[in-house]
């Protein structure tokens, strides 16, 4: 009887530090993804395949971006200055990721927006394996659908 009770005791401590750490995923030296250098390396830290794409442009976001590859699926990063320059082109996205300050956009797939740091990324898709790795890394969405 006590030998169960210790186990379960022990899964539920190792469930809450999972839990607990499992906010943000970090870069190898252990800080939280910042900026695209860090996103690159927790990718590939976590087994993703990640090749680097051509630069992209939105119109309503101050800074050019760069495409990822995350295991053949174009994932947008904007690196911004400072994380208040991020702060105030992810206050522009309306939560369901429909429009961005004045432009409606309309999108071929689902929008998921994330941002850490200086970084704000973009993933128009439904793999759920993209998206959990996102998820992971960058925590949970903050507009899209």
């Amino acid at each position: 009887m006590k030998t169960r009770l210790f186990h379960t005791c022990s899964l539920l401590l190792f469930a809450l530090l999972v839990t607990a750490c499992g906010g943000r995923a970090a870069a190898s030296d252990g800080s939280p993804v910042e900026d695209l250098a860090g996103l690159d390396e927790a990718l590939r830290d976590a087994g993703a395949t990640v090749e680097m794409g051509e630069p992209v442009e939105q119109a309503f976001f101050a800074v050019p971006g760069q495409i990822l590859r995350v295991n053949g699926a174009d994932v947008q990063v904007y690196e911004y200055e400072t994380a208040e320059a991020m702060e105030a082109d992810a206050a522009l996205v309306a939560p369901d990721g429909g429009s961005v300050g004045t432009s409606m956009v309309t999108w071929v797939a689902a929008p998921h927006f994330y941002k850490s740091g200086r970084i704000l990324v973009l993933y128009v898709g439904e793999d759920g394996a993209v998206i959990e790795l996102l998820e992971r890394l960058l925590g949970s969405q903050f507009a899209g659908r």
